[in-house]
């Protein structure tokens, strides 16, 4: 864990080198995930089930790559009640805030006498990615249908992994609750190819959505423009500022609850006391220990993590807004005001007992975030990433002898007498259009 102090001459290095994520190098999969693409589009199902039963150590057919709605009932059946409980007002919250979002349309009418307006509509359809096997997560599922729907997409396909053929029937239970229309069992470049390009079985969507390996991530990256993404997510990150009225002990819980995402999650505090810094390093020391995931979450603290001890909150503004996080937590008396000095954030989580982990599962905004300080320009998931907008402009009678003469003008200084002259014809109607 690294420990630095503003205002040391190494401070600024040391700070560079921390922030410096560089991104993740593809070159070792992207040829391999352009084959794979290639071979779906030219072989369709046959190339799907091929490598699907290849990589996931499985044996399935046509007729069992799509999980058939009794399979998915009985799944979200069979979960403890507790669970199916919990899911519920998870994405009740969840839903509540995306229905929030939704825009409403613009018209109005200027001088000249054009109206002109914007229309938001959602696109027909959305391909969500849920990981399978070792990274296995429900609340996924929801943060990522949910918005869709919550937007009016009409079909939500959703693929995910089987591996030795395994499925998590809480995953099932959150595709039916979030109003996912469709699920297959498939994962891999293989999912991604098939819901960008289609084949016999799986219609082709719109947009892809949700995090996958780095095989997923390549393959996203190179069918866009077929379709839209959502993101390239990074590893996970949290930003901690926090002044000593705290208690270390959740200080320590907080950053950990990042670390053992993966050995790649950076955790950083900052604080204006160096006793209080003294005091999460040993309680961080001590909660490892404890953890399922020690071995993950070690190895993230020990080579990412870091506690900056700041002069002031301005500076730690300052400080946030260069490591522009994916998380960030604001324990200081008044997070409010600190807050009006940040600008770069995917989402912000204020005061003591509202952790970065309440965020992941139940609070409502949406989990997935920009990462590797793409928050600098990025947002997270949320309806509009399922909405389009359309604009369009009428014009009265007389406003296009308001404002053609300037269009002509335009179009003659761009040599486009095409232009020039489908305006100029309009001069003069005697009837508005």
């Amino acid at each position: 864990m690294m420990r630095l102090t503003c205002g040391d001459p190494d401070f600024e290095a040391r700070f560079t080198a921390l922030i410096s994520r560089d991104a993740a190098d593809t070159l070792s999969v992207t040829e391999t995930v352009r084959d794979i693409i290639a071979r779906v589009r030219r072989d369709g199902d046959a190339a799907v089930l091929d490598l699907t039963n290849r990589f996931d150590r499985v044996q399935i057919g046509l007729g069992r790559m799509r999980i058939a709605p009794e399979e998915i009932a009985a799944a979200a059946a069979g979960i403890p009640a507790d669970l199916r409980k919990s899911l519920a007002l998870a994405a009740s919250r969840i839903e509540a805030f995306h229905r929030a979002q939704l825009p409403s349309d613009m018209k109005f009418t200027d001088d000249a006498g054009a109206t002109m307006g914007l229309r938001w509509g959602p696109i027909d359809s959305v391909g969500i990615y849920v990981p399978g096997g070792k990274a296995s997560y429900p609340s996924s599922v929801l943060m990522n249908a949910i918005p869709a729907r919550a937007a009016g997409v009409g079909r939500v396909a959703m693929c995910v992994p089987a591996p030795d053929g395994v499925l998590n029937p809480v995953v099932l239970a959150a595709a039916q609750l979030a109003g996912v229309t469709e699920v297959y069992r498939i994962g891999g470049a293989q999912a991604i190819a098939a819901l960008a390009y289609g084949t016999a079985l799986i219609e082709p969507v719109d947009r892809i959505v949700g995090p996958g390996n780095a095989y997923v991530a390549e393959a996203k990256r190179q069918v866009f423009g077929q379709v839209g993404i959502d993101s390239m997510a990074g590893p996970s990150e949290v930003l901690i500022i926090a002044d000593a009225r705290n208690n270390p002990e959740h200080i320590a819980l907080d950053l950990l609850a990042q670390a053992e995402h993966g050995e790649d999650s950076q955790c950083i505090l900052i604080t204006d006391d160096v006793a209080f810094a003294d005091q999460v390093a040993a309680a961080v020391d001590a909660a490892l220990p404890s953890l399922p995931r020690r071995k993950i979450a070690s190895a993230a603290w020990r080579d990412l993590g870091a506690i900056i001890v700041a002069r002031n909150w301005a500076e730690a503004a300052s400080l946030a807004n260069r490591i522009a996080p994916e998380h960030l937590q604001l324990m200081v008396s008044a997070p409010t005001a600190l807050f009006a000095n940040i600008r770069h954030a995917g989402a912000t989580f204020f005061g003591a007992d509202c952790p970065t982990a309440l965020g992941d599962y139940i609070a409502g905004p949406n989990h997935v975030l920009p990462t590797s300080g793409t928050a600098r320009f990025a947002s997270g998931l949320s309806v509009y990433d399922f909405l389009k907008r359309t604009t369009w402009v009428s014009l009265a009678k007389g406003a296009v002898d308001k404002i053609g003469p300037a269009a002509i003008t335009l179009a003659h200084s761009e040599s486009l007498a095409g232009h020039a002259k489908s305006v100029a014809a309009r001069l003069g109607a005697k009837t508005g259009g």
